[in-house]
Parts: C-alpha cells; structure tokens; sequence
C-alpha cells in the first residue's frame, strides 16, 4: 500500500468551514494538506432552487485579509454586491464556495477520506486510493453529512424507500404528480414543501408545533441604515438583531464556560426552527398545513403510507401519501463518524453526543480538531452558520501555528467518553443551513442551509 510523507496538520472536508481553516492556515505559514470536494455536500444534499436562509452579509467564508467575502465575488463577477433583503441562490453561494477555493485554497486535495486511525506520535489517513500518510494533528470539518437524524419509528419505511431525508435528493422535481408528507416545523420542511409543490408534487407539511414561524424582513438593505436609538435597543449581529444573539455572534468563546445542559438547551432553542420571511408566500394557502398534529402511527400501504395522526382538539385523522419527506434535522453523534477508528472514537469525550472541545478546538484525543456543527455544543449557536467561519477559523489556524507536535494519540476511552457520559439526548438541529442557516431573517436551528 503506497506511504507518503507525514505533514503537520490534515485538514478533511472543503465546505466553508474546511475551506476557511485551510486559508488562515496558509496565511500562518502552517504546512497543511486539505483533502475534499469543493461544497460538495451543498451540491449533493441541498435541493436545487433553494435559497439561503441568512442574509448575504452574513454569508461569508473567512478569510484573514476579508477580500474573498459574498459581495467580493459578485463585484468579480460584475454584479452589485446586493442588500440584506435579497436572499441568496443556492447555485450561486456553492460557485462563490468554488471560487474562493480557486483564490484561496489552490492547493485542495480532490480526494476522499477513507480512514482516521491512531498510529502511535501520530494519525494515519488512508485516501480513497488506498494510499496512507502519517499526520500530527486532524482537523474534521465533515458538516452535516454523518449526521442526518431520521426518527427510530420511521427506519422501517425508510428501509422500503417509502421514507427519506430532506438531506438525500438534490433535485425535488422527482416527486411530481406524488402525494409528500413533510415532516417539521424549519425553513427545510417549509421550503421543501413549497419546492415541491412549485415542481408539481401534492405536499401536506405536518409538524408538532402549533403555529408555524416566520421571519421578519430586515428594516433596511443595510444594517448600518437602522436608526441609532433601534441600533442601541437591539444591536446587529451575523446572527440577527438583539443583545442576545448578539453576545452569542461576538463572544462565542464564553459560551463554553456555561453549564453542559444550559449549553445543549441554547444550541437546541436558539434561532430555533421557522421559515424564512421571504418563504411565507410561497407557502401560506399553497398546500396543507397540519400544524400541532403528532404522528401516532405509521403504516406501509400498497405502494404508500398511512399516518394516523393526533391533532387539536384532541381529534385524529388519517393522511394517506406515496412518500415522506423527513425535515428532522441532524444529531451530532461522534460514533456516526465511521471514518474515524473505533478506537479514536471510544476515547473522544462527549457531551451529548458532540465532542468536548477546549478553547482551540481540540478534542480530548490530542491533535484531533473538530469544526462546524460539531463544535457547536462547546461554542453555541453561531457555529451552526456561515457566519461562525471565521472565529472557528482564526482559533484553529492560532491552535495548530506550527503544529508539528510529537505527541502521543491515547486510544483508551476516557472517563465520561461515549453514550453514558451524555446528560440530555443529543442535540436535534433543524435541517437548513451546514455548513448552516441563520441571520436577522430568522434563522433556522439548521446549519443544513447555510
């Protein structure tokens, strides 16, 4: 099996959070290799047509002279930069994500990860090649992919293909001229629905919660036109107006000192799921909305399903379909990573599911790194979106600066690792980001979108 050279620092995945750590490393002088496809989960895993749920101006991936930002790539390509009331395609975020690799990131690896495993002073990575090379230190900036969460009730289906996730079709269309139950309450269930009924499918959104949410419009194109004594009540942020989500867009680094289930609660509520404002047109009196409804079984028929649902007040009634459509979101689940060795996975600590990170990033296996999603239980809500690139990005690449480390990789769980070390059920994050979705428009529990 061939063997290349050990490099310092691996970084695996080419979203915008991979993407965005390899540029800050560059700009360190650290020596790197990044292995992926460009936004190839934004490609595969998004449905064409949508659109981002954050706002443009907080839609950029990170770099440190911020000359490869959203508006930099549309002033290349010839065009405005464009106000915060025009929501962004996701065709053009992905070839935005393509460019700033082409600027920033040349030396992209386009290859697959096959396996993490500890090998003594280091890691050793095996490509989708067969070829294997030691590393000091792994950065894992993988989105959403590993973790898609279908409810246990549904496995059936979803093993007779009468059940997928939203996270599974690229192009909606597929289901014209069928009957789709969509499952959530997000702006994934919402804007799934209304694609699907744009490309001729018969939707019936069913959620849990009894009103369904929208998203305000941002009071102007331009955050900085809001006036003073509004500015003053309710400060702009990435993340949208309010003190509160304010502290959680400008000091993420405290948010790991809070308690393990106040933390876990605020990934889960913050920001929780709703539809974007510019989405309600396309979905208020277009098709069926069975709000406060619970499905209480499930039931395969010839060539579809049944749901019995329970819904106020207190009634229950029947919706049968040819297909459902699960917007349930996604669980950080360190053991749903299978490219890493059990063993490494065994001896990452957890909270929840999600790793326990230190204030760079690391996990409790020294020189194993995670991003994004990942991180959000230890850095909260901001590292759901986009926007969190950049102070994820200017930690890691602060981390690893000259990281040639020669330490030891443990392989033995340590205490509180795994399932039993969790205090709540892991967290549940709407589908609609992921590399994210978020911003002043009313962001998503779901850095699926954005």
């Amino acid at each position: 099996m061939p063997v290349t050279g050990d490099v310092p620092v691996t970084v695996i995945g080419a979203g915008p959070y991979g993407l965005a750590v390899a540029a800050h490393l560059s700009r360190r002088g650290t020596a790197f290799r990044v292995l992926g496809e460009p936004m190839d989960s934004w490609r595969e895993r998004m449905p064409a047509g949508m659109y981002l749920k954050s706002t443009p101006r907080a839609s950029s991936i990170s770099d440190p002279g911020r000359r490869h930002r959203l508006e930099d790539f549309r002033t290349q390509e010839g065009r405005p930069p464009g106000g915060d009331r025009e929501p962004v395609p996701i065709e053009e975020f992905i070839r935005y994500g393509e460019w700033f690799q082409r600027r920033c990131v040349p030396q992209l690896e386009r290859t697959a990860v096959r396996a993490v495993a500890a090998d003594g002073r280091r890691f050793r990575i095996r490509l989708a090649d067969g070829t294997e090379f030691g590393t000091a230190a792994v950065v894992l900036a993988t989105g959403l992919g590993p973790y898609q969460y279908v409810p246990v009730e549904f496995a059936g289906l979803a093993a007779d293909g009468l059940l997928s996730h939203t996270a599974d079709h690229h192009d909606l269309a597929r289901f014209a001229g069928r009957r789709v139950a969509v499952v959530g309450a997000g702006q994934s269930a919402l804007e799934s629905a209304a694609l699907l009924a744009e490309a001729g499918a018969e939707p019936t959104v069913v959620a849990r919660t009894r009103h369904l949410l929208f998203g305000e419009p941002p009071d102007t194109d331009l955050p900085a036109e809001r006036p003073l004594p509004e500015r003053i009540v309710k400060p702009g942020s990435t993340l949208g107006p309010g003190w509160s989500l304010s502290a959680f867009a400008t000091v993420p680094w405290a948010f790991r000192h809070l308690p393990d289930r106040t933390r876990l609660r605020l990934v889960r509520d913050v920001l929780g799921p709703s539809g974007a404002w510019w989405l309600r047109d396309r979905v208020e009196g277009r098709f069926a909305l069975l709000a406060g409804h619970r499905i209480e079984r499930i039931q395969p028929t010839d060539g579809g399903v049944r749901l019995e649902l329970h819904g106020p007040p207190g009634g229950t009634r029947v919706l049968d379909v040819d297909h459902v459509l699960a917007a349930t979101g996604y669980r950080v689940d360190v053991d749903r990573l299978a490219l890493l060795g059990p063993e490494l996975r065994l001896a990452v600590r957890r909270v929840a599911g999600s790793p326990r990170l230190t204030s760079g990033f690391e996990s409790s296996v020294p020189g194993l790194y995670f991003t994004g999603l990942s991180a959000a239980a230890t850095f909260g809500p901001l590292l759901r979106f986009v926007a969190g690139t950049g102070f994820a990005a200017g930690r890691l690449g602060a981390a690893l600066a000259g990281s040639a480390r020669g330490r030891a990789v443990p392989v033995r769980a340590s205490a509180g690792a795994g399932a039993g070390a969790a205090p709540t059920d892991p967290t549940t994050l709407g589908p609609n980001t992921a590399a994210g979705q978020n911003t002043a428009a009313g962001p998503d529990t779901t850095p699926a979108r954005d």
